[in-house]
């Protein structure tokens, strides 16, 4: 990747009731769950993840120290849950968990090693998913600790400078139960406001507001009575700075414990040697009218019902990054927001999410209202892939530009053939003001090309 190796993070369950072997009939109640966790061994699939990391709230716990499970293989059988012969067992990636054990050692922080390569139940079931779905790869199992927060979201950042070292595409799935308090009967009783805990965490992700997750009141975690908090927390420690890619693949309660499988980051590997200076996408694909038709749909619908529109695979089931582009009559910039790699599962859904974004989460203006809606015009402009450039090889007529500062996660991002932007200095000095990048700071660049639709259904590439 571009910007990091970090291609995968999410957010899995763990009651062994989900494993077949253990659930029997009763998996029927947790169906949203298996289902959603397929969909995310496809997405870790596509990631090109060799390695996941995996955290734990049921590791050996230290109070001072994150733990790591250590042996050449690691094993996990569901034999206290009846199940002995459902298994899982992966290679442990050593070099990864040195790396990660040298990032948190320089940054104040502890990992001890565990000679037990027998995983936990908060391992072993999101890794029975990933590898009878069809991932099959390298593992880094670990624990937390009784550490602040803060020290929770300082490793997982510990976790993303490892996978950034070694340059190897790695997922990481932070393992977790919301609220045991959710009903009579509830393995840690029930609470009258234990869902109050679920509902912020589920909002958050759906909204893409991670701060939300961070300052979680602290009573309300004691009254939720959950176990996963602290391994979201590492998660998105790992993730600062990615685009915020979050998407709620399920939520379920059935048995007063909240089951919750999430994406927090999401970068689907690159096919082959990556983009050549030829390639490009081919615009045969997409129907510009249905395209830019899909952003208005999008934006109309939210703005007015509230309501998200529900894909439908209208032809568009490729997946492709793209900006969404909305002005005035008279021309003059309303919103605009979009990705540079995909983020979504389809093209299809990139195009409504960024839409609904660029209506309603461009900081440079205020939502739109259901009364300009007559008056607004889109546009939409899918990206090729992603590409190292020169400065001589930058073309602002041509290119768009993304200017990365080098040894952090800053980047800017220009669209190419912008008003204004005739030349690439300016081109560059822009990006380079977007992505808050100081004056003589090292910076890298990507180019990329564009095909533009707006709503007239003229096609610019």
């Amino acid at each position: 990747m571009a910007r990091t190796s970090l291609v995968f993070a999410g957010i899995a369950p763990h009651p062994p009731i989900m494993v077949p072997e253990v659930g029997g009939s009763a998996i029927g109640e947790v169906r949203a769950s298996i289902d959603a966790m397929k969909d995310m061994a496809e997405r870790v699939i596509l990631s090109g993840a060799e390695t996941i990391v995996l955290i734990s709230p049921h590791a050996p716990l230290d109070a001072r120290a994150f733990v790591a499970y250590h042996g050449d293989r690691l094993y996990g059988n569901f034999a206290r849950f009846n199940a002995a012969d459902a298994i899982v067992d992966a290679s442990l990636d050593k070099d990864l968990l040195s790396a990660i054990t040298r990032s948190a050692r320089d940054r104040g922080l502890k990992v001890l090693r565990i000679f037990n390569n027998q995983l936990d139940h908060g391992i072993a079931v999101p890794l029975y998913f990933l590898q009878r779905n069809g991932w099959h790869g390298k593992v880094v199992c670990l624990g937390y600790t009784f550490l602040s927060n803060d020290d929770h979201l300082r490793f997982g950042s510990c976790i993303r400078s490892a996978i950034d070292e070694l340059g190897i595409p790695v997922a990481i799935i932070a393992s977790g139960d919301l609220s045991h308090r959710l009903k009579l009967g509830a393995p840690a009783g029930f609470h009258k406001n234990a869902y109050l805990f679920d509902e912020e965490i589920v909002d958050a992700i759906r909204e893409r507001t991670p701060e939300r997750i961070i300052n979680v009141d602290a009573e309300l975690r004691t009254t939720a009575g959950e176990c996963g908090y602290r391994s979201i927390l590492v998660a998105l420690g790992a993730t600062e700075g990615l685009s915020k890619s979050y998407e709620l693949l399920s939520y379920e309660a059935p048995f007063g414990v909240g089951y919750i499988v999430a994406q927090l980051s999401y970068f689907p590997k690159v096919q082959g040697d990556g983009i050549t200076e030829e390639a490009h996408l081919d615009t045969d694909l997409l129907s510009g009218q249905d395209t830019v038709a899909l952003a208005r749909t999008a934006v109309e619908t939210f703005i007015r019902e509230k309501l998200r529109i529900k894909p439908a695979l209208r032809g568009l089931n490729f997946r492709a990054a793209c900006f969404v582009s909305i002005k005035t009559e008279t021309g003059d910039l309303r919103g605009c927001i979009g990705t540079v790699e995909p983020t979504q599962v389809s093209f299809e859904e990139e195009v409504i999410e960024n839409a609904i974004n660029a209506a309603t989460r461009d900081l440079r203006f205020p939502v739109v209202s259901p009364e300009e809606l007559p008056y607004l015009r889109y546009s939409v402009d899918v990206l090729s892939g992603l590409e190292p450039a020169g400065l001589e090889q930058l073309d602002a007529s041509l290119y768009g530009v993304i200017v990365e500062e080098v040894g952090s996660s800053r980047r800017g991002v220009l669209l190419p053939r912008l008003a204004g932007v005739e030349t690439v200095e300016q081109q560059v000095a822009i990006a380079t003001r977007k992505a808050g990048v100081d004056p003589g700071s090292a910076v890298r660049f990507l180019r990329f090309r564009v095909t533009r639709f707006r709503e007239s259904d003229s096609v610019q590439s």
